[in-house]
């Protein structure tokens, strides 16, 4: 095999990356940074714009397997960012794949777009696409995974991969933030909300790619389809984040605040902050409080029946796993 990675640099593509190696695979990092990391490990890194036709185009040449994780994530910024992201960037990579004669593509998307708002329980595969979408991300996200599912053809097989939230070893901007917010105090829970909720580890994660690769073919059962991932243990919310905070020696959360009132500061900060063209997400925004007050958790069976995917460890194990990487950066740092 002969694998691009996109957005290889990552949390995620970077756990991709060493997967493959492992496996032997020769691999192709295309991230808009410099990855010295990955070049060490004997990756080809390419840098570059998805947005750009010629370098998707060139970063596909030679390869054989496409693994897309590269995205505009975040609930902040423009329509029209997200969309040359997330949107051109798949067009531009499918148009790159076919005409390089790539022969599986698998696509990491996300579980937000079905999330129409509301509490998610137990949904499978047939939850379709909402008529509106709670935030740019979701629906440019939603606009690509439909682009690479329509793409499947005997010639290129694809595949769509939805894990939801990844943590655990690794410079993960998720886990990151709510660790920083956690030592500062400024993590409150809202009412006495504590919904269940689906994580994903990364290792598990990664693996979920890489299972999909192995059995991606034009006539295979998941060809042209999408697949919720996760640790198939739904847990309350705050026990979760409480969990990510023990792993970083930083205290529990908690106090919290009355609904009515943090949603009136969520929409208060979101004008206030797009009045002022701010670049910055506020500190709380509408869609993170409905994500803190709302059950999102997915059945994945279609994964373990189609691709082979169980996950690897439960979440005390790694939260363990976390926990010792995140004491070696200290003493590392």
């Amino acid at each position: 095999m002969k694998a691009l990675v996109t957005g290889g640099g990552g949390f995620l593509g970077g756990a991709i990356v060493e997967l493959l190696l492992s496996r032997g695979v020769s691999v192709r990092s295309l991230s808009r940074g410099e990855s010295p990391k990955l070049s060490k490990l004997g990756v080809e890194c390419l840098r570059g714009d998805l947005a750009d036709r010629e370098t998707a185009a060139a970063a596909c040449r030679g390869c054989d397997t496409v693994f897309h994780a590269a995205a505009k994530v975040g609930m902040w910024g423009s329509y029209k960012d997200f969309h040359a992201a997330n949107v051109e960037g798949t067009a531009n990579l499918l148009a790159g794949a076919k005409n390089s004669g790539v022969s599986r593509f698998i696509f990491t998307s996300s579980p937000s777009v079905v999330f129409a708002g509301g509490d998610v329980e137990g949904w499978d595969e047939t939850a379709p696409y909402p008529g509106s979408f709670d935030s740019f991300y979701a629906q440019t996200k939603a606009l690509a995974e439909q682009l690479v599912l329509a793409a499947n053809t005997p010639g290129l097989a694809t595949i769509a991969l939805r894990p939801h939230l990844v943590w655990g070893p690794g410079h993960d901007h998720l886990v990151s933030r709510i660790i920083s917010r956690g030592r500062a105090g400024k993590i409150r829970r809202i009412g006495d909300f504590n919904k269940l909720i689906d994580t994903t580890y990364i290792a598990d994660a990664a693996m979920a790619h890489w299972l999909a690769a192995e059995k991606l073919s034009p006539v295979a059962a998941c060809a042209g389809k999408a697949y919720f991932i996760s640790q198939g243990d739904p847990r309350p919310n705050w026990e979760i984040i409480n969990m990510l905070l023990a792993a970083a020696g930083a205290p529990p959360v908690t106090k919290s605040v009355p609904y009515g009132p943090a949603s009136a500061a969520a929409y208060i900060m979101e004008t206030a902050f797009r009045l002022a063209g701010a670049k910055k997400e506020p500190p709380l925004t509408r869609f993170v409080l409905q994500q803190l007050t709302t059950a999102h958790w997915f059945n994945i069976s279609a994964a373990g029946r189609d691709l082979g995917y169980m996950p690897s460890v439960t979440i005390e194990q790694g939260m363990n796993n976390l926990e010792a990487w995140l004491k070696q950066e200290t003493q590392s740092a």
